[in-house]
């Protein structure tokens, strides 16, 4: 999936220049904030107990994700750094090999990602401009104790990690003014696999966002 998603990327951004509109960009740089519902993907995981290593399958449940960006505006592409936190938790852990799922009572993984993106812009003769395009950077993960109600001692103890992380996706403007606009968007966020003290798993997020975009 990763592989396709960027093959599809890099020949939409081949194509892009050739099918932008005559209509009339304003470049110059820009502030956005954005507020939006992450969905991460089951995740195939593998823990550890002494010797002993679990083929696990992890569940998460629909969370918050929330940033912001500062980019510039060169008409038909644009370059941000872009800063996001999404509250990531756990539902459910099973045995990939059998047994039964064990309920998540309380876990979860911090998310903050610092990303580089570059989209490009397909302008037109409306106020609503459709753009794509992708990012990459690192994420900032903070693993709590992951605790079920069957057991006392965490399924999967609390660590931090650094991983690279990547992004890919599209959205709409909706110019309001010739300053602000409201911005529409889709990312597929990923990351590497993150190596905690008795876990290892990566991550694979749906992310729909509503902004806010400031020109200057």
């Amino acid at each position: 999936m990763k592989k396709t998603l960027l093959a599809i990327l890099v020949l939409t951004l081949l194509a892009l220049p050739a099918a932008a509109s005559a209509t009339p960009p304003r470049p110059g740089p820009y502030v956005s904030g954005f507020v939006g519902l992450t969905v991460p993907e089951t995740v195939n995981a593998t823990s550890f107990e002494g010797p002993t290593t679990f083929n696990d399958r992890i569940k998460f449940d629909p969370g918050l994700n929330v940033g912001g960006t500062l980019g510039y505006d060169f008409g038909f592409m644009r370059f941000e750094g872009e800063i996001s936190y999404k509250d990531i938790q756990l539902n459910t852990i099973a045995d990939r090999d059998g047994g039964p799922s064990l309920r998540i009572e309380e876990g979860n993984v911090d998310t903050t990602a610092f990303m580089a993106n570059v989209f490009f812009d397909m302008h037109n003769d409306s106020p609503i401009t459709p753009y794509i395009g992708g990012g990459v950077g690192f994420a900032a993960l903070h693993l709590n104790d992951v605790f079920t109600p069957a057991l006392v001692d965490p399924v999967y103890w609390a660590d931090d990690q650094v991983v690279l992380a990547y992004q890919a996706g599209g959205g709409l403007e909706v110019a309001l003014n010739r300053q602000l606009s409201l911005d529409l968007a889709y990312r597929y966020f990923g990351t590497s696999k993150a190596s905690f003290i008795n876990s290892e798993f990566e991550l694979q997020t749906h992310n729909a966002t509503l902004g806010l975009r400031l020109k200057f």
